[in-house]
């Protein structure tokens, strides 16, 4: 199994919609400075170029990286491919975030494969996104250091389950290595949730919108003004 630094305390998600002027490089490399220097511990970055970006800008920062991509027949999109992985690594990131469940990958790909392939190859340490305590122990006994998740509440079996995942840390906590890293990740959306979660057992939590989603929060916000 690869290894990378320990998870502590908050992991910020520093990513943009397609079409927003924050999704610039330097814009995402300027919030990903900003969290650092308050503390943060790390921060998720989406594309390799956004992964370069900051890499450049901040270059002892503790990056995950992954790059959504859609492919015909599938549902995974977090890092699917084998060339994903590849250039999410070679773009900087420390540790690779890739989707560990047990949907169908594009071009017939298989996660074992790809998990094995990571480490002797490239030797990059993975996160196992995944929606369910099977899924995450699954991912860990494949050779996964990380196990976040991420996709509580986003796959077709979880879509009626509201993240975040408090319910799954506890049972995944008990079930893990010690060895292997739990993030809890998905719809945080305050302090007092990032506490809880790492009370019932994450070692990290990562929170994106509540944080740098600008785009997401002001039209929440004006949505509920428009309310009667």
């Amino acid at each position: 199994m690869a290894t990378a630094p320990w998870p502590q305390g908050l992991i910020v998600s520093v990513q943009a919609p397609e079409g927003s002027p924050m999704r610039h490089p330097e814009v995402i490399a300027a919030m990903a400075e900003a969290s650092l220097n308050q503390g943060a511990s790390g921060v998720r970055l989406e594309s390799p170029e956004h992964i370069g970006a900051v890499r450049r800008r901040c270059p002892e920062a503790l990056i995950v990286g992954l790059w959504k991509r859609t492919y015909p027949g599938s549902a995974v999109y977090i890092t699917p491919t084998w060339i994903d992985i590849q250039a999410v690594w070679a773009a900087g990131a420390d540790v690779v975030a890739i989707d560990a469940t047990s949907r169908p990958r594009p071009c017939g790909e298989d996660l074992a494969e790809l998990i094995r392939r990571a480490a002797q190859e490239l030797g990059a340490p993975l996160m196992a996104d995944v929606d369910s305590v099977a899924h995450g122990l699954r991912a860990a006994e494949l050779g996964c250091g990380w196990v976040g998740t991420t996709l509580f509440g986003y796959t077709e079996d979880t879509a009626s389950c509201p993240p975040p995942a408090m319910d799954l840390l506890a049972p995944l906590r008990a079930s893990l290595p010690n060895e292997v890293a739990l993030i809890c990740e998905g719809g945080i959306h305050s302090a007092a949730q990032a506490r809880a979660a790492l009370a019932h057992g994450a070692d990290a939590v990562v929170v994106g919108t509540a944080i740098t989603g600008i785009d997401l929060q002001v039209a929440a916000y004006l949505r509920a003004l428009a309310q009667p």
